[in-house]
């Protein structure tokens, strides 16, 4: 007797610029792209998110994916496919700039500097993969030489803004004995406030060299980037005795991919084309609210502020 497929959920997420989602336009969408006959629909939040379960193939599922998102094109609608099984992570680790926060700290650092634009360009360069991200950050931060550490303080408070739905995502990981890490290939004068605001239980970014009060242009080495972002994944994941189903990872730059794809579960939000391609999941309208309705939390599950506790643990680079 052959053995039945696995069960899949597709969780489809509205934007906030859609109109209010609706099940018969998700099972046309499944249909269209080789689901004849889901077995359960459930809404996660009614109108938002919903829940569509059924046996699949797992040999199949990247070309469900493309087809549902060739199903879904022109609309603001978001799709996650996974196995039914394993969808709950109990390990996150999350990218901080463009991802965690809207902005990019160190073009926030080369405003002050005059440099805006020179810098913000490499900075696209390098988080879209055309050019190598560790030579990239020695040369911005080589720019910044002389700006008074003092000012980050003003960048944070006046500049930086969390990505909408971010606080969510860290606080109801943790009130479900999920760990948390936020890994940035930017800088702990920013990560370790940053990652104290949003609730994390530990910080991973580079260390910027100071002497008098100032930026030498320095990044003290070794730093973290590409691989060391797979690395620290590997290494809380090891340490937590998780199988590597259990573990998100969310990025938007070509130095969050091989972390991405090291997870169970790695999603480029709002991404480089490169990086949304070839991640397990895209997040390209909703916010990160929709990291929870992947995993299968209802909107009533949601926890807006992270249980009280120290401050994270910082690490300066490496796992």
């Amino acid at each position: 007797m052959s053995k039945s497929p696995p069960e899949y959920v597709a969780t489809f997420i509205a934007g906030p610029s859609s109109a209010p989602l609706r099940e018969e336009a998700v099972c046309r969408a499944l249909a269209r792209s080789g689901v004849a006959a889901p077995t359960r629909t459930h809404w996660l939040d009614p109108g938002v998110a919903l829940d569509v379960r059924f046996p699949f193939e797992p040999a199949l599922a990247s070309s469900l994916r493309a087809g549902l998102h060739e199903a879904l094109e022109g609309l603001a609608i978001d799709v996650v496919v996974q196995p039914w099984a394993s969808r709950r992570k109990a390990l996150l680790v999350a990218d901080m700039d463009s991802t965690m926060i809207a902005q990019e700290c160190v073009d926030e650092l080369a405003e002050l500097a005059g440099l805006r634009d020179h810098v913000a360009n490499i900075t696209e360069r390098a988080m879209r993969g055309e050019i190598e991200f560790e030579p990239a950050l020695r040369e911005r931060v080589g720019l910044l030489a002389g700006l008074r550490v003092d000012a980050i303080d003003g960048i944070i408070d006046q500049r930086i803004r969390p990505t909408a739905g971010a606080r969510a995502l860290v606080a109801t990981m943790r009130a479900n004995g999920a760990y948390t890490a936020l890994v940035s290939g930017g800088f702990t004068l920013f990560a370790d406030r940053i990652g104290a605001l949003l609730g994390f239980h530990e910080t991973r970014a580079n260390k910027l060299e100071v002497a008098g009060g100032a930026l030498t242009g320095v990044v003290a080495p070794p730093i973290l980037g590409r691989a060391a972002k797979r690395d620290t994944l590997e290494a809380l994941r090891a340490a937590r005795g998780l199988a590597r189903e259990a573990t998100l990872a969310v990025g938007d730059g070509a130095n969050d991919l091989d972390m991405l794809l090291e997870a169970g579960l790695g999603v480029a939000f709002h991404a480089k084309p490169k990086v949304a391609s070839a991640a397990h999941a895209r997040i390209d309208h909703a916010d990160l609210t929709a990291l929870l309705f992947a995993q299968g939390y209802r909107r009533s599950d949601f926890v807006e502020r992270p249980p009280p506790c120290p401050s994270p643990a910082s690490r300066e680079r490496g796992p």
